[in-house]
């Protein structure tokens, strides 16, 4: 299955990896806006919260492939955002025991978009001890033969599956919320996570 490589990316990603035994990042694409290439959605004290990567595009320069677009690093987007991540899941149960190991990706510089999530892949998958191969195109898949994924990366593709619901820190205040960031699950469900992924299926 193919996907491409965002930023915490949506549940429903992850669902749709775990019904791989491997699956394929898509690294060749070109960078689109509105994407969760540099976007995730988190549940926050007043709802759906979204965050931004803030990136660097040149002008003029046409179509520019996601692996080419730098981080714009000119403003203190991390700070920001991991006070904002503390702020919305401090009081869930498992924030605490993923906090140190996330901080290394908001308090280190990051260079690069698609470098960056594949560091937050990496972090995801160690946090829920799992180990799912994968492998890089080297080319972009314009019509590729295995399954193509990569609209879960697309915040309006319709999943056409309902996800089953779990604890949210705020659902008492804005009821579920579904498909938001890995993250979201992660904090709120720690090691049952993979369980919860392993027990939904999308149809791609």
């Amino acid at each position: 299955m193919l996907f491409l490589p965002t930023y915490f990316a949506p549940i429903s990603q992850y669902i749709a990896l775990f019904q791989n035994e491997s699956f394929v990042f898509e690294v060749e694409d070109n960078f689109q806006k509105q994407t969760f290439r540099n976007r995730c959605y988190i549940y926050a004290a007043n709802g759906k919260l979204q965050l931004n990567v803030p990136i660097i595009r040149t002008k003029g320069m046409g179509p520019q492939k996601t692996k080419d677009i730098h981080i714009d690093n000119s403003y203190p987007w991390q700070n920001q955002q991991l006070k904002t991540l503390q702020s919305a899941y401090r009081s869930s149960p498992y924030f605490e025991f993923y906090e140190d190991d996330l901080l290394p990706l908001f308090e280190t510089k990051q260079e690069y978009l698609q470098d960056f999530n594949l560091k937050c892949h990496a972090f995801i998958m160690d946090a829920i001890q799992e180990n799912i191969p994968f492998t890089k195109t080297t080319e972009y898949l314009k019509e590729p033969e295995l399954k193509d994924a990569r609209n879960l990366a697309i915040p309006k593709y319709n999943l056409n599956t309902e996800l089953k619901s779990y604890t949210q820190v705020f659902d008492n205040k804005h009821g579920f919320i579904p498909n938001l960031s890995i993250l979201d699950l992660l904090f709120m469900e720690g090691p049952n996570a993979v369980t919860y992924l392993q027990d939904q299926n999308i149809s791609i």
